[in-house]
């Protein structure tokens, strides 16, 4: 390999010679949590937690496993048709070849991806404002800015059903089964059991302002709400009030994830005035953990093969950081959104994360690997370590 394509090469590899297709288009006004879409034109951008991105240990880790670096370029690629796109099976090529290592870095990104419409709310006046896959991948719940919640048969592409009972925009959705929960800026959360028409209801109020984030824990139990009041709020699958609430946010709580490796462990984080992430046993209601992550909090996932986890930010440094946990090391540090990363989803697979921006771009973002696993640690002082 010459020198000149070499030093192009790893210009690539680390964002550095960004495609002009791909810069951010001007950012439009939006309000707290939904921007404004008009006018869309999503960029698309693919990226590697490069060398830069960890920390020393890991560094020498990645330089010793170099000689893998062109076989996970190909399995990536291959992922993002197979489990992102719907693309159908593809087999991955040779690592070893020359010719496959130069076609995966230069090829178009844009011709990995078939994107199809599903809906148009336009044409009724209305506007998506937030989305959500059951757990199976055959239905997907859209909120509307006018307060509905549709449901959708992706794979037929057409619309089941059309829920009313808000009366203002839904900025929440989570599946639980065969139940949808969605919250609204009407400060109500609505559970329905999509399978009954006309769909069984149940009414929890607890919010004071608009709910922000829903999450129901990894055993269907318990749905957490964060809301623009500050409050993070457990409920359970009976009870009609909240069973827990945590008031230590100084701004609102959008961003809610349960830990799947650990029962009952809860993770949130505040907004622009708070910045913190914040851990919760919610077995008995204590507070863990928090730390300051110096930006709004948006999101919230964690690693399904590692006690790691991900958060989006805003205002002011727009980045994605990779935490371990229970330490809250921070693992990487990636950035390129130049607006705040308002929307988070993990592959099928649980290794690669794509994230959307104010700035119109969504990025795709290889950050957890099975290969990294650790095994949760079993200390006395783990609160949630199980006694045999």
């Amino acid at each position: 390999m010459d020198q000149d394509y070499e030093r192009r090469l790893l210009r690539q590899i680390n964002h550095q010679n960004v495609p002009e297709a791909c810069s951010p288009v001007t950012v439009k006004s939006g309000d707290r949590f939904i921007p404004t879409r008009a006018g869309s034109n999503w960029s698309i951008n693919f990226h590697y937690a490069n060398e830069n991105c960890w920390s020393p240990n890991q560094n020498q880790r990645a330089k010793d496993a170099s000689t893998d670096t062109g076989k996970d370029a190909v399995a990536y690629a291959a992922l993002l048709r197979n489990e992102l796109l719907g693309a159908g099976i593809e087999t991955v090529p040779d690592p070893h070849t020359d010719d496959r290592r130069n076609a995966i870095l230069t090829q178009d990104t844009h011709s990995l991806f078939r994107v199809t419409r599903l809906c148009d709310l336009s044409v009724d006046g209305d506007s998506v404002t937030s989305v959500c896959w059951n757990e199976r991948g055959s239905l997907v719940a859209v909120g509307t800015h006018k307060g509905f919640v549709q449901i959708w048969d992706a794979a037929g592409g057409r619309k089941l059903t059309s829920l009313e009972g808000h009366s203002a925009r839904v900025g929440a959705l989570a599946w639980n089964g065969e139940q949808l929960s969605s919250g609204s800026r009407d400060r109500v959360i609505l559970q329905r059991d999509v399978r009954t028409p006309p769909p069984v209801e149940r009414r929890l109020q607890g919010h004071r302002q608009e709910v922000c984030g829903l999450k129901w824990s990894p055993d269907h139990q318990h749905l957490a709400s964060g809301g623009n009041d500050n409050k993070l709020l457990v409920w359970n699958s009976s009870s009609l009030l909240p069973v827990q609430q945590y008031s230590d946010h100084l701004a609102a709580v959008k961003a809610i994830a349960w830990s799947p490796h650990q029962h009952g462990l809860l993770a949130s984080g505040g907004g622009t005035a708070d910045r913190c992430l914040r851990f919760w046993n919610t077995l008995t209601g204590q507070a863990l953990q928090s730390t300051d992550t110096g930006s709004q909090v948006c999101n919230l996932a964690w690693s399904k093969h590692a006690n790691e986890l991900v958060s989006t930010h805003g205002y002011s440094q727009n980045q994605i950081l990779v935490w371990k946990y229970p330490s809250l090391t921070q693992v990487a540090k990636l950035t390129g959104h130049s607006y705040r990363v308002l929307y988070l989803a993990v592959s099928p697979d649980g290794e690669a994360i794509v994230t959307g921006a104010g700035d119109e771009t969504l990025r795709f973002w290889n950050v957890f690997s099975k290969t990294r696993c650790t095994k949760e640690s079993k200390s006395v002082l783990n609160l949630f370590t199980r006694i045999r």
